[in-house]
């Protein structure tokens, strides 16, 4: 068995959890001695594709003609779409209607979490749908006082700040608004979103909150690999305010960080994320000013093993034991 990893349009989502779920992709075929490719002009015999864009499309298409097996990772649906770029809730159903149709040519469909399979399921899909987390790399994704150093000497904060940290491209969604005021009203700790969209896909009202002079908000951009995971161990928060998501890489990267998460109450967490066990949870916007004092004056307990044993659950060689069955269906 040969596995195709599609790489088209790769150069689009590189910066995107869809790109960080492609490596991790690779690597656990590695760690499992899959031979895999990223040549499409080599043979193989399944091509596994993370993307909906029309050269993706076209590969299952031209797969199927050669009777290879396809399948389709569903990183997308159309409740995630919404409030992302401008115009995206508009599109939404134009979206929801394109995402079905490449879905359906695949032999079997993949999602990471049971939350994603059950909305994709309401789609009317003909392939057989399977959740499988996109996995964390636990041996690179690991808390060092090396790593916790580099990042505070390279942003110049003392052991005496507190650093809450978001990851995400510049959307509502992500819940960059609740960050940007929760910076504003909370001056006493210091606030960092690292991440990067295009300001021409960032709808204005997200382009004016970004501009406001909140001395204690940073938006340093993208950083490659290495320095988010020193971002992770160098802070002391990890807030993420998503209101929807189809799993949230940056999320098991955190947990894998042995970083103290705070997470908004949303239905995809309700099963797999525990409040007061593995991340800590609110729902409004004074709970979340209420939960960071708490959290960070260490007046709430600290859950960063009970997240880090969960992180290890889905390490990526464990799932990659899993892609394999779910490669031979």
């Amino acid at each position: 068995m040969k596995v195709l990893l599609y790489a088209g349009s790769e150069r689009l989502i590189s910066k995107s959890g869809i790109g960080q779920a492609m490596r991790h992709q690779k690597k656990a075929l590695e760690l499992l001695n899959i031979p895999h490719t990223a040549n499409h002009h080599e043979d193989f015999d399944i091509v596994h594709i993370n993307t909906i864009f029309p050269n993706s499309l076209m590969m299952s298409w031209w797969a199927k003609q050669k009777g290879k097996k396809v399948v389709y990772y569903a990183h997308s649906t159309m409740e995630d779409f919404r409030n992302s770029f401008i115009g995206s809730n508009w599109l939404a159903p134009l979206f929801k209607k394109w995402i079905t149709f490449c879905y359906n040519r695949a032999d079997i469909i993949i999602t990471p979490t049971d939350y994603a399979r059950q909305i994709l399921s309401s789609y009317r899909l003909n392939p057989p749908i399977f959740s499988l987390s996109n996995g964390i790399d636990t041996s690179f994704f690991r808390p060092t006082t090396a790593a916790r150093n580099r990042f505070r000497k390279k942003y110049q904060i003392s052991e005496q700040d507190k650093v809450i940290l978001s990851v995400g491209h510049f959307m509502e969604r992500k819940g960059i608004l609740d960050f940007i005021e929760l910076a504003r009203q909370m001056p006493e700790y210091r606030f960092y979103w690292f991440g990067y969209t295009p300001l021409k896909l960032v709808p204005a009202k997200v382009k004016h909150a970004m501009n406001q002079n909140i001395p204690n908000l940073y938006f340093p951009g993208y950083i490659n690999r290495q320095e988010i995971r020193d971002a992770y161990c160098g802070s002391d928060l990890f807030l993420f305010l998503t209101h929807e998501e189809t799993e949230g890489i940056v999320l098991l990267e955190a947990l894998a960080a042995k970083t103290p998460v705070l997470v908004r109450d949303i239905p995809i967490y309700n099963k797999w994320l525990t409040n007061g066990k593995t991340v800590y949870k609110a729902k409004h916007f004074d709970q979340f000013k209420s939960m960071i004092n708490g959290m960070l004056a260490g007046e709430l307990g600290d859950l960063t093993e009970n997240g880090y044993k969960l992180a290890l659950e889905k390490d990526i060689k464990k799932i990659g034991e899993k892609l394999l069955e779910l490669y031979q269906f």
